[in-house]
């Protein structure tokens, strides 16, 4: 029961973090079609999680717990990748095939840049 309710305090506490991200994104940036908040949302789990994984393996950091809490809770909820499906999903509906796009590449490569940046960050080699 344990690792339950830790995966669902760090989820809740990942969603809520997302919702709030996003929305200070989406309301300083309303006219762009870009979906940005997600983009900002991703990249940064990425980045985290990529610093967090390095530095636990260069330091044998995290139990059990703090994994299932930091890794499964928080950044599961914070990242948004089925966000990401849908939002692309309703870009190529909406017939914008070049957004659609663009938002994919950058998402995936800037995405995998990011857990390698984080990764080195932490000081642990790719």
């Amino acid at each position: 029961m344990k690792p339950l309710l830790l995966v669902a305090l760090g989820g809740s506490l990942g969603s809520v973090t997302r919702y709030l991200l996003s929305l200070w994104v989406t309301q300083r940036y309303p006219d762009w079609r870009f979906p940005v908040g997600t983009f900002i949302i991703n990249v940064a789990g990425c980045m985290v999680i990529g610093f967090l994984s390095g530095f636990a393996v260069k330091q044998g950091a995290f139990s059990t717990n703090a994994r299932l809490f930091l890794f499964t809770g928080v950044l599961g909820g914070f990242t948004t990748f089925s966000a990401f499906g849908l939002e692309t999903f309703h870009l190529l509906r909406r017939g914008e095939p070049l957004v659609a796009g663009a938002y994919v590449v950058l998402s995936v490569i800037v995405g995998l840049l990011s857990v390698a940046a984080g990764f080195s960050f932490a000081g642990a080699r790719p």
